[in-house]
C-alpha cells in the first residue's frame, strides 16, 4: 500500500497513549547566528529517547496475536532497536535485534535495557540483512524494518503532524535528518497532504560523509551500496525502497553537512537549549549553519531526532 496521511493520523490514535506529545522549543540567540527562525521539535525528550518510537509502537499495536506469538526481529544501530523492545514489551512478545558491533555502548544497553535479545553483526548492512534473515528462517519471527516498512512511516510521520498542530502559524520549511528515511519520507507525506500546509517544503539532512540518500536524490538511482564514516551513527544506513520512491515524489530537497559542522550544531544545541542530542538529531542545523544563505529569512520546523548519546565519549 502506499502511505498516506489517513495512515499517519491513524498512527496517530494508535500510539497516542504510549508516547510522548513532544514540545517545540526556540532561541534567538540561534536564530541570531544562522539568520532565519528555527523551531526544534525535541524528539529526543521522546519515550526511549528518539522519535523511533512512533514506529515502533504504531507497527506492533498493528500485528495480531498470531504474529506475535512469534516474536518480531529487526536490525538497528540502536535506536529503533530500543524502541521496538520497548513496544515488544507493550504487546508482552519477544524481540531480538541485529546490532553491527560497534554501536555505541549506550545503545546496546539501551536495546538490551527492554529485555531484547542482542545478536552482533559486522558493520554493513549487508551483514545486518544476511543475519536477520537467517534469524527469521531459524524461528519464523515477524521483521519490523527499522524503515521500509508501511507502518513504520505513518508512525514515523506523526511527529511531523505533531508539529502541524502545534505551530501557531506555517514554516516555511520542515527539516528532518534522513538515514533510512523512514522520518523523512513521513514527514513528506504529512506535510503535502495536509490540507493548510501543502505550499511547506520539506527538506533532508544528512552527513557528508555518509551521502547516499543526497546521491540518489541528485540521480535518481537509490544507493545501495555504501560505506560511510559519520559520527552520526544513526544516519549510517541507506535508503529504504519505500522511502525512496517517497522521497523522490515529495521531498524538496536533501543538503549536507560536515563532520565538523555536527559536532558545532550539537554544541550550539546544548548551550543554547540547554539540550544534548545525539549527532544525528543535529546534522539539519548543522546543514543550516553550513549554507545559511539557502534559509536566511526563512522559517524553519526542525526535529530534534533523537538524545541518546554517550557521556563518556562526547565529540568534543
Amino acid at each position: 500500500m502506499d502511505v498516506t496521511i489517513a495512515d499517519i493520523e491513524r498512527a496517530q490514535a494508535r500510539i497516542q497513549p504510549y508516547i510522548h506529545r513532544t514540545p517545540l522549543m526556540t532561541s534567538q540567540l540561534i536564530n541570531r547566528s544562522v539568520g532565519c527562525e528555527l523551531i526544534f521539535k525535541t524528539e529526543n525528550l521522546q519515550k526511549i529517547g528518539a522519535f523511533k518510537a512512533r514506529g515502533a509502537c504504531n507497527a506492533l499495536f498493528s500485528l495480531n496475536n498470531a504474529t506475535l506469538e512469534r516474536g518480531v526481529i529487526t536490525h538497528s544501530s540502536g535506536n529503533h532497536g530500543a524502541a521496538l523492545a520497548w513496544a515488544a514489551q507493550l504487546r508482552q512478545t519477544a524481540c531480538c535485534v541485529v546490532m553491527p558491533c560497534n554501536a555505541p555502548e549506550v545503545k546496546k544497553d539501551a536495546v538490551a535495557s527492554y529485555g531484547a535479545e542482542i545478536v552482533f553483526c559486522e558493520p554493513s548492512m549487508a551483514s545486518r540483512e544476511a543475519n536477520v534473515a537467517a534469524l527469521i528462517a531459524a524461528r519464523r519471527s515477524e521483521l519490523v524494518h527499522p524503515y521500509d516498512d508501511d507502518h513504520i512511516i505513518a508512525g514515523q510521520g506523526t511527529a511531523a503532524l505533531e508539529i502541524l498542530e502545534q505551530l501557531d502559524r506555517p514554516v516555511d520549511i520542515l527539516m528532518t535528518p534522513v538515514g533510512g528515511g523512514g522520518l523523512l519520507s513521513g514527514s513528506a507525506i504529512a506535510v503535502k497532504d495536509h490540507k493548510n500546509r501543502a505550499s511547506t517544503l520539506v527538506i533532508g539532512a544528512e552527513p557528508e560523509a555518509a551521502d547516499d540518500a543526497w546521491r540518489g536524490f541528485k540521480t535518481g538511482i537509490r544507493v545501495t551500496e555504501s560505506t560511510p564514516c559519520t559520527i552520526a551513527d544513526g544516519l549510517r544506513g541507506t535508503l529504504g525502497e519505500r522511502n525512496f520512491k517517497i522521497i523522490m515524489h515529495r521531498v524538496d530537497g536533501i543538503f549536507l553537512a560536515s563532520e565538523t559542522r555536527i559536532i558545532e550544531a550539537m554544541r550550539l544545541l546544548w548551550t543554547r537549549l540547554k539540550i544534548l542530542v545525539e549527532p544525528s538529531a543535529a546534522v539539519p542545523l548543522a546543514a543550516i549553519m553550513q549554507q545559511p544563505e539557502k534559509f536566511s529569512g526563512k522559517r524553519v520546523a526542525i526535529v530534534l531526532s533523537g538524545g541518546n548519546l554517550d557521556l563518556d565519549a562526547l565529540p568534543w
